[in-house]
């Protein structure tokens, strides 16, 4: 049986919704799975008339089983917390953001109770589910809260080019203040785990330093040293096949180039900017965007989360001109991940 994906729709007055419905809109993707949105059923109809996609029909269903999972058929779990008359669409709201967050609860719920295979969401709005009094500073730590899991951390992937985290979304200060050695090694097992999860027998773990030059042995911090060395060091002697600390300069170049499967990246932007250099590609000329691509996967959660690789886009929407290849992408992997898991 092809895996049930559940995806949401994100914050409902960002780009969420209409790249949703383009994506739906493609025969392929009922090729390998069975697509279900947790959202609202209004902002949906909403978005197929923004993308001119209005013979697309609306399944509403109260639980995955009920689904149809047809092309040109959408089915979807109508949670009615907006009202589409009264949406601010590309604004920052309490009723949005109460949705989004609504809609993310939902899915996890679904996969807990194992009626979705898999999970999938759109970007939300952190502004607005903080001011719907959601106080989480991102999906990651929703779904850490709502599976009850301590060790996790997110995953970034374009192709072959791959990178977790050891920290996220903390200051700059305080990232490498958790630049610790069993921080360090925990977030290398996982990165271990989940190249073993898509396939890879034997992954190449590549860890990057923490400073410039990693250190020069001492001369610009000890980090590398005395904590990332260490974790590098100690994953060998598990049979993880690590290398590090390398350069963060030279180390997703390296990966790119098939020398690395993954990359342990200390802190967000370290990880984030090469990733989105390659995956996102800006045409001057046109004036549009040519490919926003990347999957964001959280790993270390006892069920498959993907998501989408950038934000609501409030600029975008409305226009139905957003492009939805993250979220293709963010659904094949998530394919991948639990036809793994069947396996």
């Amino acid at each position: 049986m092809k895996p049930i994906i559940g995806i949401t729709l994100g914050d409902p007055a960002g780009i969420g919704p209409e790249i949703t419905v383009k994506v739906l809109a493609l025969h392929s993707v009922y090729e390998q799975c069975r697509p279900l949105v947790i959202g609202d059923v209004s902002v949906l109809k909403n978005a197929a008339r923004m993308v001119g996609r209005t013979e697309l029909r609306m399944n509403v269903i109260e639980k995955p089983s009920d689904g149809l999972y047809l092309p040109g058929c959408i089915d979807v779990i109508d949670m009615k917390y907006v009202d589409a008359d009264k949406l601010p669409i590309g604004q920052v709201s309490a009723m949005a953001g109460e949705a989004a967050f609504q809609y993310v609860k939902k899915v996890i719920e679904l996969a807990m109770a194992g009626e979705v295979d898999a999970t999938v969401t759109n970007a939300l709005n952190k502004e607005a589910i903080n001011l719907a009094g959601h106080h989480y500073s991102g999906h990651t730590e929703i779904y850490a809260e709502f599976t009850n899991t301590n060790k996790y951390t997110m995953m970034l992937a374009h192709k072959n080019l791959r990178v977790v985290h050891v920290s996220t979304h903390v200051s700059l200060r305080e990232a490498c203040d958790r630049a610790k050695k069993e921080r360090i090694l925990e977030v290398i097992r996982i990165a271990d785990q989940a190249c073993r999860a898509m396939g890879i027998d034997c992954p190449r773990v590549g860890v990057a330093g923490l400073n410039p030059h990693c250190g020069e042995n001492g001369l610009f911090g000890r980090e590398e040293i005395e904590e990332i060395l260490p974790a590098v060091e100690a994953a060998k002697a598990e049979g993880i096949h690590a290398d590090g600390p390398v350069p963060a300069d030279t180390v997703f170049s390296k990966a790119q180039g098939g020398w690395y499967d993954i990359v342990v990246a200390m802190y967000h932007d370290q990880g984030h900017i090469p990733l989105k250099v390659v995956g996102f590609v800006y045409n001057q000329e046109e004036q549009k965007w040519d490919a926003v691509e990347g999957v964001n996967i959280t790993l270390g959660l006892p069920i498959i989360r993907t998501s989408v690789d950038h934000g609501t886009a409030f600029d975008q929407a409305g226009t139905g001109k957003a492009n939805e290849l993250s979220l293709l992408n963010a659904i094949s992997y998530a394919v991948s991940f639990a036809n793994g898991r069947q396996r």
